[in-house]
């Protein structure tokens, strides 16, 4: 055999004996309307996501972005993404981090990524300043995260 594929048969074997695991990535789409009949909101409410791993959003509708407004307080959060724009983050700080659609934030488009089933700062989340309907929203997903 040669070299190449015992130092590739290695690298394998390393991966799989330590459970070496990959990145992964998690797509949510801004929508106008979800199939279930609510309005202005995300794809997905909440992610439940690894250390490392990513989530996309995609605007399937137009006038939606992507403002992440709370997370562990360790945690350097992005500045808020552009109208109509895909915009990917990485999580690197186990928590809970908080989102919303800049422009229809009172209508109640907010989500919740968890990451590294991490949920220490769910008080510190829950005291987070929301207007209108996304009040309400916010305290239902935290009550899920129990």
């Amino acid at each position: 055999m040669s070299e190449f594929l015992l130092l590739k048969a290695a690298l394998v074997w390393l991966l799989i004996s330590t459970g070496a695991s990959f990145a992964g990535n998690v797509d949510v789409d801004m929508l106008n309307k979800r199939d279930d009949g609510a309005k202005m909101v995300y794809s997905l409410d909440i992610v439940d996501i690894n250390v490392g791993d990513t989530v996309t959003w995609l605007p399937t509708a137009k006038g939606h972005n992507v403002e992440i407004i709370a997370g562990p307080d360790s945690a350097e959060l992005p500045r808020k993404s552009k109208l109509n724009k895909k915009f990917t983050h990485q999580f690197d700080v186990p928590g809970v981090y908080l989102y919303q659609c800049t422009p229809h934030k009172s209508m109640g488009m907010i989500g919740l990524v968890v990451v590294g089933d991490n949920t220490n700062n769910k008080d510190a989340i829950s005291s987070t300043k929301v207007n209108g309907k996304s009040k309400k929203k916010l305290a239902k997903l935290l009550s899920e995260l129990d």
